[in-house]
């Protein structure tokens, strides 16, 4: 017998692309639950567990922020927005509110299919692994602090290195400029963004082939940053 694969809640209003988000989730063997409106999203969240969600925050009831917050309370299920264009302020609270990442439509089924893939290898890993993450010639190796760039060892400042562990253990996941500055330098650096532009750009020169290029270490205009997943 053939194992289900795993259960989707898709919440979306707008009824084509429901129908072509299911099409393609089906058809890459994901098992899809929908809701069109938040109530929906609401009861379909809490009764089926989910493993993942897809959410559009545009909802005809509601906000689709508080569904982020209604399965933040008692869950770590992925979540992945589907957001309007010109609506970044939305994307960067459902991510500080707990989302794991966002997708600006139109997008392409490649990249959906992309990030759900990372979203549910990311909720698979246990809090206790160090992961070793490998990119484009560059090697982070968290149990053994050890940062390579085409296998030569590369030293980074305690600050550089805090800020590059944490972008590997959610690579591959958009971390807005609150979390990032949370997590690196404290509750009282939050609105600072110039420290992470700056040590963003001294990890590009020290870990990118091309600094003016990167392709690891990745912006997202007006929301953050994203180490980008080998995967």
């Amino acid at each position: 017998m053939t194992r289900p694969g795993p259960l989707i809640l898709l919440v979306e209003d707008e009824a084509p692309m429901r129908r072509m988000l299911r099409a393609t989730l089906r058809a890459h063997d994901y098992q899809v639950v929908e809701a069109g409106t938040l109530r929906e999203g609401l009861a379909q969240a809490a009764g089926r567990n989910p493993d993942l969600t897809l959410l559009d925050l545009g909802l005809p009831d509601g906000d689709g922020l508080d569904l982020v917050r209604q399965i933040r309370r008692s869950a770590r299920t992925p979540i992945i927005v589907i957001s309007a264009r010109g609506r970044e302020h939305e994307k960067v609270s459902a991510l500080d509110l707990g989302a794991d990442d966002y997708l600006t439509k139109p997008f392409g089924v490649q990249e959906l299919l992309a990030r759900v893939r990372v979203a549910l290898r990311h909720a698979a890993r246990t809090e206790s692994e160090d992961p070793v993450f490998e990119s484009d010639g560059l090697r982070v190796d968290l149990e053994h602090r050890r940062v390579l760039r085409e296998g030569q060892e590369v030293h980074l400042t305690p600050t550089e290195y805090k800020l590059l562990a944490t972008m590997v253990r959610s690579s591959g996941k958009v971390l807005t400029h609150r979390q990032l500055l949370h997590e690196v330098w404290g509750a009282n650096y939050e609105g600072q963004t110039h420290y992470l532009r700056v040590y963003l750009a001294q990890l590009r020169q020290k870990l990118e082939r091309d600094s003016a290029r990167p392709r690891v270490l990745l912006t997202e205009p007006g929301v953050g940053y994203r180490l980008r997943s080998p995967g």
